[in-house]
């Protein structure tokens, strides 16, 4: 039996962020969410201590992203998740109020799974999370070698 799926919520709008777990919540899907306000946190968690994202090797998680950070651009963090060899089959997606498809297109080209432009329509947006929550709980998730 495999890990639950543990989401990682990196939102610095604190209001955006707790109407994001409502809905999650809402629709059924109680894996646990580990939120991030700003970019630095965030890859500290995803790639631990010595920078190799090794903690992570063998978990699965699923990455919820905005764009827009204080720190550093959501660009920049799928950038270093899909180049990272233990945490490229993350599944990640952009919820972000960027709707510019030069943006979207090069989101889609860095390995983002969705891309949702704020403000969403929760009730979708519920639905592809407790989707992938039932992809998550039927289908294994490759492991990454090495």
């Amino acid at each position: 039996m495999s890990k639950p799926v543990v989401i990682i919520m990196i939102e610095d709008d604190e209001g955006h962020a707790r109407l994001i777990e409502r809905n999650i919540r809402r629709s059924g899907v109680n894996n646990e969410i580990k939120p991030f306000r700003n970019g630095t946190d965030a890859l500290n968690y995803l790639f631990g201590a010595n920078g190799d994202g090794l903690p992570h090797k063998g978990e699965t998680l699923l990455i919820l992203l905005d764009l827009n950070l204080p720190d550093m651009t959501g660009i920049d963090i799928l950038r270093q998740v899909k180049e990272n060899k233990f945490l490229k089959c993350a599944p990640v997606v952009v919820l972000t109020t960027t709707d510019d498809s030069q943006e979207i297109k090069r989101c889609y080209e860095l390995g983002c799974n969705v891309y949702i432009t704020k403000p969403v329509n929760y009730e979708s947006f519920a639905n592809a999370i407790r989707q992938l929550g039932l992809f998550f709980s039927i289908i294994q998730v490759p492991r990454t070698t090495s």
